[in-house]
């Protein structure tokens, strides 16, 4: 194969280092796949502009940080020389018991990467619920590093699909731009949206998921059952 190298492991035999360098092409041609994927997701025009510079409630959960709550517009949220804002809508409304494992996962994950992703962008994370719920949350997760609001008194979740028609929680992310004095719209995992198919969940955030990534490079997989839950014994 073209492709193929001539680093060897210990006592592999041939029939390994054949299937293995077949799998070597697959993901080679996997990994030209996801670079045109994400080339024509730059390639994006401008979506629609925001109907509204949405108010959140914002506070920190690092328990260091001062005890107060501050409303904040969706333009505040952009910094000065960072014109990208990518937003997670957490699946933690008002109306459920717990906040939804598979979200908790995620961003377990996430409050790791904020600090290198605000090198670049604006990062937040947004759920329906009361302010002082999620930080009250956010402080049993031991997350300090992401910030977190409120949608509780706008529209947000419902215009940008945090949620459904009927008002149950949906996990969607989304990327704004600024230009000028005017944001608009990005991008929205819309794979969260598409018909499902067969055998297939919606997969629509997990390329920013670590542990679904690094089962996948397992012999067991994700497995057919397993989901993330918020807590183990």
């Amino acid at each position: 194969m073209a492709d193929s190298h001539s680093f060897r492991f210990p006592g592999e035999s041939d029939s390994y280092r054949l299937a293995r360098n077949q799998l070597l092409q697959a993901e080679i041609d996997l990994r030209r796949r996801v670079e045109e994927v994400a080339a024509l997701r730059r390639q994006l025009p401008l979506g629609g502009e925001i109907p509204e510079d949405y108010v959140f409630e914002e506070g920190s959960a690092d328990l260091s940080a001062p005890d107060s709550v501050r409303q904040v517009s969706l333009s505040q949220l952009f910094q000065t020389g960072k014109d990208t804002l990518a937003i997670y809508s957490f699946m933690f409304g008002p109306k459920m018991k717990a906040a939804c494992p598979m979200c908790t996962s995620m961003l377990d994950s996430l409050d790791g990467t904020a600090v290198h992703a605000a090198q670049r962008i604006n990062l937040a994370v947004v759920a329906k619920s009361p302010l002082e719920r999620i930080r009250s949350f956010a402080r049993e997760r031991g997350w300090s590093r992401l910030r977190l609001l409120s949608s509780a008194g706008n529209d947000y979740n419902r215009d940008y699909y945090g949620e459904n028609a009927e008002g149950g929680q949906q996990p969607s992310l989304n990327v704004f731009v600024r230009r000028g004095q005017k944001i608009h719209h990005f991008f929205h995992t819309e794979l969260l949206l598409a018909p499902p198919e067969p055998g297939q969940n919606q997969r629509h955030v997990d390329m920013i998921w670590p542990l679904w990534n690094l089962l996948d490079f397992t012999p067991e997989g994700r497995g057919a059952d397993f989901y993330p839950s918020l807590t183990y014994r």
